[in-house]
């Protein structure tokens, strides 16, 4: 057997980042930024009131209370996208709307609700304010010529903003991943018919392309193939062809009828592990030579939650290498939880990674793993959130810390 860190490595390894694209900004969330992201200009881009209030002279209210108001004129009204085209001069102040510029002549701003219209031109202000209050400088956010996101960035929600924000529309990034998935098998059926005896219904590919989905990267169901040599490999060439990967369920064991083996042996440069994981022991990976440079191929097990297994803790690491992530960001996300109750173990030389139900308690993470454990049962794995790691040998007991990883966000 091979360790699982050995597997992992082997496959981080031989997984080569796509090359960068320029992308629309409504599709880069989620991808990884390619250079750095220079600021052409600032923002603001002019002074502006950080408030609905008047823009004044700070002297002209320095002596401004509750009980003894400034009253001054008014001399404008300033909205949000007009110019300011009202000066403030001493003893008036202009009506300003927040993110309005700010007027000449002014240098803070009174909020409304410390101010009382009198008649139509005049107002009494009950705040003194120093200079500089409630105004946004020019350049206050993001100065001209400034480095606002770094290369190597994973793109959320606000750096999008602030792409938008300094007129970057198209931003060069490290796409997400395309990943083609197929499965192989006789005894599939997918398409609602009655079953015949053997016959069994496909349940790994719509749990991949969702999981592929789910950890962020693009996936395409690919169908099943019967176990047909010249069929498999019609499927696995024109996978490669139009994917940047591809993974493919079943027939990657030892049977004498696993002929996806044979056909990738003739396709592609493949390792055949047995990685010393329960479960998810069987697992392959290799790369297809095509026009378009070298495709990944990840080969896993033909049971339901091995596939998932398999995929989550072999192909993700790949699969982000790919997509222009590093380090540990690679990885699905692990934390330290407290077990609620004893897991048992078993020393077979194999690290065991436990379906669990994760969830916070009194300040920290519990778990308590699913009902059953069977490499075959999909359901119990299901209402799973997390794979407790445990080490070859006797398990945890109750209250014990273990190490999670967390399939999907837990709280």
């Amino acid at each position: 057997m091979i360790s699982f860190a050995d597997a992992r490595r082997h496959v981080v390894e031989r997984c080569d980042r796509l090359a960068p694209r320029e992308v629309a900004l409504t599709d880069a969330l989620g991808t990884v930024l390619a250079h750095d992201v220079v600021a052409p200009e600032d923002v603001p881009p002019f002074a502006n009131s950080g408030m609905d209030g008047y823009a004044v002279r700070s002297t002209d209210v320095a002596d401004a209370t509750e009980d003894q108001p400034v009253r001054l004129r008014v001399a404008g009204t300033i909205a949000a996208g007009e110019g300011p085209h009202t000066a403030v001069a001493p003893g008036t102040a202009v009506r300003i709307m927040t993110g309005a510029p700010v007027p000449a002549g002014a240098d803070a701003v009174v909020m409304v609700e410390r101010s009382t219209r009198v008649g139509d031109d005049e107002v009494d202000l009950t705040q003194a304010v120093p200079a500089g209050l409630h105004i946004r400088e020019a350049g206050g956010d993001v100065a001209a010529g400034s480095v606002v996101l770094t290369a190597g960035t994973f793109l959320r929600p606000a750096h999008l903003g602030v792409l938008a924000s300094v007129n970057v529309r198209t931003p060069t990034v490290v796409p997400r991943p395309l990943v083609g998935v197929l499965s192989t098998g006789d005894e599939l059926v997918d398409d609602g018919r009655p079953l015949a005896p053997g016959q069994i219904r496909e349940s790994n590919r719509p749990t991949l392309v969702a999981a592929c989905r789910s950890y962020g990267f693009d996936a395409v169901d690919l169908g099943s193939v019967p176990d047909d040599r010249d069929a498999i490999a019609d499927a696995l060439r024109g996978a490669a062809a139009s994917c940047d990967a591809v993974v493919s369920s079943g027939g990657v064991s030892m049977g004498d009828f696993d002929l996806v083996k044979v056909v990738l042996d003739d396709l592609a440069d493949m390792t055949w592990m047995q990685v010393a994981i329960r479960p998810a022991k069987p697992f392959a990976f290799g790369v297809m030579a095509t026009d378009r440079g070298g495709v990944p191929v990840f080969g896993l097990p033909g049971n339901p939650v091995s596939s998932l297994v398999s995929l989550s803790l072999l192909g993700v690491p790949g699969l982000r290498t790919m997509a222009g992530r590093t380090g540990n960001d690679v990885d699905l996300p692990a934390v330290i939880a407290i077990s609620a109750q004893a897991i048992d173990g078993k020393a077979d030389g194999r690290t065991a990674f436990v379906r669990v139900r994760a969830s916070w308690d009194e300040g920290g993470v519990v778990v308590e793993p699913v009902s059953a454990q069977g490499s075959h049962q999909l359901v119990a794995t299901s209402s799973a959130n997390a794979l407790a790691v445990l080490p070859d040998g006797d398990g945890v007991r109750a209250g014990d810390p273990v190490m999670l990883v967390l399939l999907h966000e837990p709280f």
